[in-house]
């Protein structure tokens, strides 16, 4: 069986930082998580992982999650 991949340090603070980012614009936003799952075509506990910071949520949800906020042009 695969060992489980773990990011570097350098890479987990950066996912943690970006999943805190999204966080604070889902609130300055006033946006539900349940919402932004929707627009994003994902679940509630798939946006909890990402502003956690998790490793394993995949980069193309990420993006999903960013274009539901209007944070993907930035």
């Amino acid at each position: 069986m695969p060992t489980p991949h773990r990011p570097p340090p350098s890479a987990r603070r950066a996912l943690k930082k970006l999943g805190e980012d999204i966080r604070d614009a889902r609130l300055r936003r006033k946006l539900p998580m349940e919402i932004v799952a929707e627009r994003a075509a994902t679940s509630r506990p798939t946006i909890s992982r990402i502003e956690k910071g998790d490793p394993s949520v995949s980069i193309g949800i990420i993006a999903a999650v960013l274009q539901a906020l209007n944070l993907l042009e930035r």
